[in-house]
């Protein structure tokens, strides 16, 4: 994965990732995404290309546990969210989604800086800066529902929880 990073503080919660107002108003999510992080950032979506990154401090995601939230990041077609730690649920309902959320030291990334994900390999390369960050590796169970595309894809090729070649 490759893209540009765009940086937000601690204590991102699932409101300012796709506020509640919203909610009631769709249900579809291309058109969800088109708010996605704009009560921090109103010109975000402006900003994204596909496969940009989202990069954030320490307990992204929490709040209310709407799977709205990595869904419409998902639907914004962004790479990833990077963050110092998320809030639990929000991690389990990104990966059940089939978006990769990476736990590293992201006080090493700034705003616009193109960034290089590897989770097989667990790093990641701030291509600007030249520095290889090292992620928080994920249980080899998620990087295939990951590679799958999410809970329901891994559910659908496998017939339940299964790991490739196992």
């Amino acid at each position: 994965m490759r893209g540009k990073a765009h940086k937000f503080g601690d204590d991102v919660n699932t409101d300012y990732i796709i506020s509640g107002k919203y909610k009631f108003k769709t249900l579809n999510m291309d058109e969800l995404a088109q708010h996605v992080m704009e009560d921090l950032d109103p010109d975000f979506y402006l900003k994204i290309h596909p496969g940009d990154f989202i990069v954030a401090g320490w307990n992204f995601g929490c709040g209310s546990s709407r799977e709205q939230a990595p869904l419409v990041i998902k639907h914004a077609r962004l790479g990833a969210v990077l963050a110092k730690s998320f809030a639990r649920i929000f991690f389990r309902n990104a990966i059940n989604t089939g978006l990769p959320v990476i736990e590293c030291d992201t006080d090493l990334i700034d705003a616009g800086d193109e960034l290089e994900v590897d989770l097989a390999q667990g790093v990641v390369k701030n291509l600007t800066k030249g520095i290889t960050i090292p992620i928080k590796p994920l249980p080899p169970v998620m990087l295939q529902i990951l590679e799958d595309g999410g809970l329901i894809a891994h559910f659908q090729k496998y017939g339940g929880f299964q790991l490739e070649g196992v």
